[in-house]
Parts: C-alpha cells; structure tokens; sequence
C-alpha cells in the first residue's frame, strides 16, 4: 500500500475536455502521473488527447451522451486503470452522484467528497451552511423552489428584481432576472429547462438581484481538516452572468475588508470539512462596503491562473496532492499577495454579431511568449460546434493593476488565431475603456456598456 500523498506510478483519469483538460494534463505529468484523457467522438483531436499518454472515448459528440454520461465515464475510467479522476469545470465536476460513483468503483475523486458535494455543490444547502457558519447570504428561498407558486411566495418576501438560479452547476448556467410576476412566470421553466440540460437537475432557487453589486470570490485550498484561502479574485465584467474578465487582488476592498472577507471563507470552508480547491463567491456592495455569500463552486475555476499568477501557487498540482491523501502543504502565513493580475477569456464569438459562436479551423497562432496563455488550441485544429467556444485564457501579470492593463493591451495587440473570429476585439476596446482603467465598473456594466457600444463587423 503506498503512503498518503504518493503519487509513484499512479494514473489519472482527466474527465474532461478543451482547455481545463490540457492544463490538468500538464500538471499531472509534471507531477509525475501517468495521464489518460476522455473524449467525445467529436475530440477525437483535441490537444488535451494529444498531449496525455493515452485516450479513449466516452461516447458521441453530444454532452448528455458522453462527457455527462456517469456510467460510461466510469466504466472508462475503470479500463483505463485510473487511480484518479479529474473532473475539471463542468460537466460533472459539482456532481456528487459521479464522486460517489468514481469512489465506489474504488477510484479517488479529485475534489472533495461526495457528501461535500452535495452540501456544498448545491447552492440551497450551501446557503444554509454559510448561515450556520455566521457568514452575511443575501434574501432567498430558504430551500428548493417547489414550483411556481413557491417561486411568487418567496419573491412577495424579498422583492423585485430576482434572480432565478440554478441549485446544481456553476458558469451562468440556468440563471435568470425577473422584475415581475409576469417575468418570473415566463422564466422558471426556462432556467429550470437550462440547468436540467446543462448539470442533469434542473432544481433552482432564487434570491435578492443588486443590479449594481461587485462579484468577489475567495479560492481555498483544504484538507477535509484545515483550510487556507489564497486571497480574493474580482469578476464583475459579465456578458450573460459568465465572466469575461478577471483580476487578482480585487482592486475594491479595503485591507480590513479582505481580510473580513477570506477569514469569512476559511471560516465557512473548515465548517464544510472541505477538501480540495473551491471558491467562495459573494455579491459586493460598494456602497454599503458590505458582502454576502452566493454560493461555492466545489471544483477549479475557470479563472483560477489569476490567482496562481499572484501566489506562485499551483492550485491544480495541490488538489491532486490533497487528492491521493497528502496533508495541506500550505500554512496562511505562507501565501501572499505578488503584484496583480489580469485573465481574459478569449472565444470563438463574433462580437459584431451579438457573439455568435464561430466554429472554425484554427490557422497559425500568434501570442506573445512572454505571457500565459491557457488553450485548446493547435495550428490546424477544427473547433467542434458542439460545446463551450472558449478558446483559451490570457494572463498578464504586473506590479500593479495598472501595470498589468497596459501589458494587456500590449498583448492584445499581438495576439491573433489565423482563420478564427474571437472576441479579443471585445477586450481590446475594454483594456481601454476609462470605466474599466478607473475601476468603476459593477456584474451589469458590460451589457449596459454593450448596448451603447457597436463592433464593426467582421467579415
């Protein structure tokens, strides 16, 4: 039997794909794992299948069929050999019915336990843990809404605008804005058809919408007996709810406020016996200076380089360690703030054409060497119209915030994927955008900023 933490001779199962898939890859390779990577019939040629020391399929393009299908990612898993699975964002990443099924085909689950999952994972019990732990929640339903009358009781309680949110899943998914009865009508079947489609459940719940709040989320890494945070991350540009910009530290908060606001988190996250990466997220108010919690992602985030770049930690190779049994590495005088940091989340999106998707052939790819770039992407490669069109993430790091705008925008401009429309002319126009520079921006300022803001079309 090998020790806690040893990872000699070990295999791990990546469950996933696109560009989480390659960045999982590549930490567990370096970590010395042996990798083998899922894939639709559709990924076939994805970069992740490419770089990973073996692949098999999963099953046909279509995500219900494949990437979501528990039994045959399992069975695969099993083939495989795997001592691991990874389930990246996604797909089944927050779903405790596939921890508990890796884990009783007697694989490790490289996240937290499925009872975690399903305490925390689920966005009405998350609420309800971050009440006991005294953390501020903003007004909602105080569980699973049964139907449409339950959804019009509670919004009596707490007021119009709400939003309707999906209680499994992450990334926008499901989430909806009523500002009346008749709004709220016509859309919970919608969210509730949306989250059904995207996690496998369709439960939702809802809660107070404050149209001009921050997003602010703190990443933890734990044990399942100690938990540390590596500070706070700020995503208050988004297009639809999901994020497109995201900078580390938050340029918002006060040094008292960060700290109420990670020790918040550390707080909640030992409450959960939380083990692994996850994110605590929160709703900012600027001008009350006061948070409330929204909900956990039990996984890593899409998002989560910002914070390696300004820690020098690498939260994908320590959830593997913390995986296979190793203690926490880390103590909280350990982690400190380096600089600041910037991620843009570059698409296959027209943004002349209200960012419809563009699945194309991706010709040579130009990006500056002196920066992180996390993708999917190859010389050659055909983008599968069949899932998320993120192509990859590029990270700058300065000392400052403002630093690291103006390495930006020199790093926009020497970006370009021959062959692809993407949405860096999107970023571009926000690297120089005075709100955006002066960070007076809020979670609705990109769609108000949008609607007064045409992009020349593209072709």
């Amino acid at each position: 039997m090998s020790a806690p933490g040893d990872l000699s001779g070990k295999t791990l199962f990546v469950a996933n794909r696109g560009e989480i898939a390659v960045r999982i890859v590549r930490a567990a390779k370096a970590l010395g794992l042996r990798t083998v990577q899922a894939h639709s019939d559709a990924d076939a040629d994805m970069l992740a299948v490419r770089l990973a020391d073996a692949a098999v399929s999963v099953g046909p393009p279509q995500a219900a069929k494949s990437y979501l299908n528990i039994e045959r990612v399992v069975a695969a898993a099993q083939e495989a050999g795997a001592d691991a699975v990874h389930p990246g964002y996604g797909f089944l990443a927050e779903n405790a019915t596939f921890a508990a099924a890796v884990e009783a085909a007697g694989m490790i689950f490289v996240g937290p336990s499925a009872e975690t999952i399903a305490k925390m994972g689920d966005k009405v019990a998350a609420r309800n843990a971050a009440r006991a732990a005294n953390v501020p929640i903003t007004p909602g339903s105080e569980g699973r809404l049964d139907g449409l009358d339950a959804a019009r009781a509670v919004a009596g309680e707490i007021g119009f605008p709400l939003m309707i949110k999906a209680a499994a899943g992450g990334g926008g998914r499901g989430i909806r804005v009523a500002h009346d009865r008749d709004e709220l009508a016509r859309l919970v079947p919608q969210a509730e058809a949306e989250a059904r489609a995207a996690f496998g459940d369709g439960g939702l719940y809802i809660e107070r919408f404050v149209p001009r709040a921050r997003h602010i989320e703190v990443q933890v890494l734990g044990d399942g007996t100690r938990a540390v945070h590596l500070f706070e991350r700020e995503c208050s540009l988004q297009r639809r709810r999901q994020k497109v910009w995201e900078e580390a530290p938050s340029a918002s908060l006060s040094p008292q406020e960060r700290e109420e606001i990670c020790a918040a988190s550390v707080r909640l996250a030992e409450a959960a016996a939380y083990k692994g990466a996850g994110t605590l997220e929160y709703l900012f108010d600027d001008e009350e200076r006061r948070f409330s919690f929204l909900e956990m992602n039990t996984r890593i985030q899409v998002e989560h380089p910002v914070t390696e770049a300004i820690t020098g930690i690498d939260l994908v190779a320590e959830m593997i360690r913390i995986a296979f049994g190793a203690p926490l590495r880390l103590a909280q005088e350990d982690i400190a703030i380096t600089g600041h940091a910037i991620e843009v989340r570059i698409n296959a999106e027209d943004p002349a054409k209200d960012f419809m998707p563009f699945p194309g052939v991706c010709g040579a790819i130009h990006v500056p060497a002196d920066v992180r770039f996390d993708t999917l992407l190859y010389e050659g490669y055909q983008i599968p119209p069949f899932y998320d069109s993120l192509l990859g993430k590029l990270v700058v790091h300065g000392a400052s915030r403002m630093e690291a705008i103006t390495l930006l925008r020199e790093a926009l401009a020497r970006t370009g994927f021959e062959g692809l429309v993407t949405t860096l002319a999107l970023h571009e126009a926000l690297a120089a955008e005075g709100d955006v520079i002066g960070n007076r921006i809020h979670t609705n300022w990109l769609e108000e900023w949008l609607a007064t803001k045409p992009f020349e079309a593209t072709s």
